[in-house]
């Protein structure tokens, strides 16, 4: 079950560079807003993807449902809640306010991931049966 793909990891730090990038330099009403919430999802997928080895949907599902669950606990104030409140890394990585265009964001992530890894395994799949063929 636990394993470790190269890929998968490289991918994570791309993405999680990205992520700092948008955070430092980005203030605008889209990019840092939408396609940062967007991209965060493909992020911790390939996160737990370096590291377990168990089929796409599963995984892709495991992490839109804890997206949704750090978007609920924003709903209720976890930040303060846990006494981070003077934290701006912690207001900036988990978050200070509920919204619905969060949750539509990370459903975008997600169908993002399944689209991706199912181009990908289509690939694979047609690389294999040319060498099948050769």
């Amino acid at each position: 079950m636990f394993t470790f793909k190269k890929s998968y990891f490289i991918l994570f730090i791309l993405l999680f560079i990205i992520e700092i990038l948008i955070a430092l330099y980005v203030h605008d009403n889209f990019v840092r807003p939408y396609i940062g919430d967007v991209l965060v999802v493909i992020l911790i997928y390939c996160f737990a993807k370096s590291f377990i080895r168990l089929p796409v949907l599963p995984v892709a599902i495991g992490v839109l449902i804890f997206s949704f669950i750090v978007e609920i606990l924003q709903y209720c104030n976890i930040v303060d809640r846990l006494g981070l409140g003077h934290s701006r890394l912690a207001r900036t990585v988990i978050g200070t306010s509920f919204a619905w265009e969060d949750i539509f964001a990370y459903i975008a992530g997600f169908i993002i991931v399944l689209v991706a890894e199912r181009k990908k395994i289509s690939n694979q799949t047609n690389r294999q049966d040319q060498v099948i063929r050769s």
